[in-house]
């Protein structure tokens, strides 16, 4: 069971079963744990393969044991995700641990994963259990409709789950190129239902000021 100590440690209750999580970000635990580092993901041969050949990057180590066992990474912001069956895409550095009811993947993204300058795919976390994703300050949880699309900034974009249809566009004007634009040059459109979580720091993209 996974469930938050403050809102920058993930305590996760342990009875003999596994987790996933970010190498390295057991900070502590009592009982008795076994750390293993997993290729690929944890995906085995083929996850590791493919993870090589997209250049999306992702260190996971399983823990087994009884007791509780605390991570967390840089003072991150931690954010819970419950899926019930439905699929996840996140940025495998804001993925922090899941659960072993959950399976991992890799997903082509195309343009937006060329505008953060991430590659061109993203992790998948899909099946039934929880996920803690992390955040550069407290994670904003936005709701995206067939009446009401969303346009988030690509610096800003941690995840998003549900039925949703994305597309890259261009925010370059004439106002941009004379220095009076909003600094935006390029934003992801997200159509459909389901949720985008955002953060309210942006990272560094390859679509950053013109």
């Amino acid at each position: 069971m996974f469930r938050l100590q403050g809102s920058k440690v993930l305590a996760v209750d342990m009875t003999g079963d596994a987790v996933k999580a970010k190498n390295g970000s057991m900070v502590a635990y009592d009982g008795q744990m076994t750390f293993k580092k997993l290729s690929g993901g944890g995906e085995g041969l083929r996850g590791m393969v493919t993870r090589r050949l997209t250049g999306e990057q992702m260190t996971l180590m399983e823990v087994t044991g009884q007791g509780t066992c605390w991570f967390a990474d840089r003072a991150s912001e931690i954010n819970l995700v419950n899926l019930q069956g439905d699929k996840l895409y996140v940025e495998s550095s804001n993925l922090l641990a899941t659960d072993s009811g959950l399976r991992t993947g890799t997903s082509f993204t195309g343009l937006r994963g060329a505008s953060q300058g991430n590659g061109l795919f993203t992790t998948t976390i899909e099946g039934h259990g929880q996920a803690a994703i992390m955040s550069d300050g407290p994670a904003v949880v936005l709701r995206v409709s067939h009446q009401y699309p969303l346009t988030v900034d690509p610096g800003a974009y941690i995840a998003h789950q549900g039925n949703l249809q994305q597309s890259f566009q261009s925010g370059v004007t004439f106002r941009t190129f004379m220095g009076e634009g909003g600094g935006e040059a390029f934003q992801i459109r997200f159509e459909g239902d389901g949720l985008v979580y955002v953060q309210p720091s942006e990272r560094n993209t390859v679509a950053g000021d013109v």
